[in-house]
């Protein structure tokens, strides 16, 4: 068989796995284990020694320790009632407007996911402190539903965000420059979510009314207890791309900062601590888990050749580059039916990424292109985290709803995926959003 034919063989193969509820990181360890012995003709001795230095040269990877750092920045966050904080600056500000509360609770996600750096977090975060105010004023559960599972998304597309992190890792390039290269485009899918609000219900009025207008000393209030946490992110990205602290140092003062904001303003005790610890400790051996597996999945890949036959035959076969990328999209759009956006990652990356680095598009130099496919890599997976079949955040806040029909919140997310369209379009037009603040401020 060729490469490609062992590689579709193998990725159907851990589908099947994932059906039958296999967790996907053990699935990808499984096919991967199994491939490398067929391609080696049943070497046991070849495989063991592969996996002799397999989990060591990838834990041992010393900017991997940013992902359990920002995770318990985040879980800081979460158990201090920070998001609190964040919902109520947003909601003095914005509350009174027709759709309000929902223009609140999406910016109060962006915000959230400034310290957090996970979509899952966010969503059931902002979706415990926000879903009772929706209901309080009224909103549809179509609208407060899905308006809450599409903001959840803005957790990983706002920096800090794991999946970058992971992306940088495999392709070398800079965790700097992928995070303030994500800035803009967080910006704008926070904005076009809000529009979408605003558009929501202008056409149907009932679906979110206005709240109550906060008088200014509660406006000013609100800002205070919350300047320290925005504090904490200009610090965390000023200080990685500023080149005055590398990615793990900035994560582990951003860390400490929410752990004391916590303790300080939001009444963090023991219980908190240790729950943000366990918390923790369980997100970073999942994350590492899946990054075994797929380390295995992708040796047992590059052993049969698929990413440089496919890459050759893309190249070859003379396809306009943005025809290649759209399909590339698409691809991503459907795996994220049946998988999380970190096994994405770690999957796709080493087969795509050669792909597109070989193709021109409009004489982007490679150093912008790598940043350039892995800001529009992370919109698409973002995606998948909503649409359906499986669209996560989607199950998330319709539990936490409970009252409201599960179809009524796919209804309700369709709006916001229309908005994330209109951005990758924007993104794949017109790749200077995405690198736009990266040429400006260059280290």
């Amino acid at each position: 068989m060729t490469g490609i034919q062992v590689g579709l063989v193998i990725f159907g193969v851990m589908l099947a796995l994932m059906v039958l509820r296999v967790p996907i990181g053990i699935a990808m360890f499984i096919v991967g284990f199994g491939g490398y012995l067929h391609l080696t003709g049943g070497n046991v001795a070849a495989l063991l020694n592969s996996l002799k230095n397999l989990a060591y040269a990838r834990l041992s990877n010393y900017d991997l320790v940013v992902i359990p750092l920002f995770l318990l920045m985040g879980q800081f966050a979460t158990h201090g009632g920070l998001s609190k904080a964040l919902f109520r600056f947003v909601g003095a500000f914005l509350g009174h407007w027709r759709g309000g509360v929902a223009i609140a609770a999406i910016g109060a996600c962006a915000g959230f996911g400034a310290i957090c750096g996970s979509s899952v977090a966010t969503a059931a975060t902002m979706g415990q402190v926000a879903l009772p105010e929706l209901r309080r004023f009224g909103y549809s559960g179509s609208l407060a539903t899905g308006a809450l599972a599409a903001g959840g998304t803005l957790g990983i597309m706002i920096p800090p965000s794991v999946p970058l992190v992971i992306y940088a890792i495999l392709t070398q390039e800079s965790i700097g420059k992928l995070f303030v290269a994500a800035v803009l485009p967080g910006i704008i899918a926070m904005l076009g979510y809000m529009l979408v609000v605003k558009i929501v219900v202008t056409l149907k009025p009932d679906a979110g009314p206005a709240g109550a207008r906060a008088p200014w000393p509660e406006r000013v209030r609100s800002l205070l207890a919350v300047a320290p946490v925005l504090l904490v992110f200009v610090v965390v990205i000023v200080g990685i791309y500023g080149g005055w602290a590398n990615p793990t140092e900035a994560a582990a003062i951003g860390a400490a900062a929410c752990g004391a904001i916590a303790v300080v303003n939001g009444g963090m005790r023991a219980k908190g601590l240790v729950d943000s610890a366990l918390g923790t400790a369980q997100a970073t051996a999942m994350i590492y888990l899946i990054l075994l597996g797929a380390d295995m999945m992708n040796t047992t890949l590059a052993l049969s050749q698929m990413p440089g036959e496919l890459a050759g035959w893309v190249k070859a076969s003379g396809l306009p580059p943005l025809s290649v990328m759209a399909a590339i999209l698409v691809i991503y759009i459907f795996l994220g039916c049946v998988m999380d956006a970190l096994a994405m990652i770690l999957l796709t990356i080493p087969i795509f990424y050669p792909m597109v680095m070989a193709l021109d598009f409009g004489g982007l130099p490679p150093a912008d292109k790598s940043i350039w496919f892995g800001i529009l890599a992370l919109m698409v997976v973002e995606i998948g985290l909503v649409h359906p079949p499986v669209g996560l955040n989607v199950y998330i806040i319709n539990r936490l709803a409970g009252d409201v029909p599960l179809t009524d919140t796919f209804k309700g997310v369709v709006p916001f995926l229309l908005s994330d369209f209109v951005r990758i379009v924007l993104l794949v037009s017109f790749p200077i959003v995405s690198l736009y603040l990266v040429h400006t401020f260059k280290q």
